[in-house]
């Protein structure tokens, strides 16, 4: 079963304008990424959204989202083709989703769904949607923990009472673990960002949290040359364009150390 709502269309139209200065709004069009972003503006954050069934099934709702879904559905909204109707190709865009979602794109089980930010990215990347940006513009590199998720199953509906699961997740966690990546530390970050930061890119906030990798996502969005972040954000309970610089967030988060940046590939 796809549950797909409505209430935000995945027609390509008009975006609210009133919603940035002029100069921040034609920001978005250089990348249809963000653009497709904007039309998710306002859209509630609800957390846990894709843990609602007992049974692992694709799930395409764009009325409510998390930061994972916000930007999954950025995505596979800019890389989906338009119909003749002016209409994205809703089949295109559910597998997209599923590309990104799953493990190799399969659907079997909930430890298929790629629950740690570290292994979705190289998926993305092994699927030719994603590239690492910071590889080749950080020489900052950091060790990935990985098992949070085994240490506090409880706060998992699908791991809770669930020992098949806990084991399948431990074997992913030890797979995770020790990941060497390359990332830009808080303190290296300007509030401008960087010239090799775009629009749309997508921004992975790395923690120290133990059994963590990543703690939050969104999207690069540069606003008067400074980087800010476009987010579902659990903090405000809706998807927003943060009042802070990226560097900003950095530093009012103890537990977030920098940050991982990719790139959506042109398919």
């Amino acid at each position: 079963m796809i549950l797909i709502k409505k209430r935000h269309s995945l027609i390509i139209s008009a975006v609210i304008a009133a919603l940035f200065s002029a100069q921040a709004y034609a920001q978005t069009l250089s990348n249809q990424v963000l653009t497709n972003a904007v039309s998710l503006l306002d859209v509630p954050y609800v957390a846990n959204v894709l843990d609602q069934s007992d049974t692992e099934e694709l799930v395409l709702n764009t009325d409510e989202l998390d930061c994972t879904t916000f930007v999954e559905y950025s995505i596979a909204m800019a890389l989906a083709p338009m119909k003749e109707n002016n209409y994205k190709d809703e089949e295109a865009f559910a597998n997209y989703v599923q590309k990104l979602r799953y493990r190799d794109g399969k659907i079997d089980g909930y430890t298929s769904r790629l629950h740690y930010m570290t292994e979705w990215a190289e998926n993305g990347i092994k699927a030719g949607i994603l590239e690492d940006i910071t590889k080749a513009n950080s020489q900052y590199t950091m060790q990935v923990q990985a098992g949070y998720m085994t240490a506090h199953p409880t706060q998992y509906r699908q791991l809770a009472n669930n020992s098949q699961n806990v084991q399948k997740m431990k074997e992913i966690e030890q797979r995770i673990n020790g990941t060497t990546v390359n990332y830009i530390p808080q303190s290296n970050l300007p509030a401008h960002g960087f010239d090799w930061i775009h629009d749309g890119d997508i921004i992975m906030f790395t923690t120290n949290e133990p059994g963590l990798d990543i703690a939050h996502m969104g999207l690069a969005f540069k606003i008067n040359g400074k980087l800010t972040l476009m987010h579902a954000s659990s903090k405000e309970k809706k998807v927003v364009v943060s009042k802070y610089t990226i560097n900003k967030m950095l530093e009012d988060n103890p537990k977030w150390t920098g940050i991982r940046v990719l790139r959506v590939v042109k398919q």
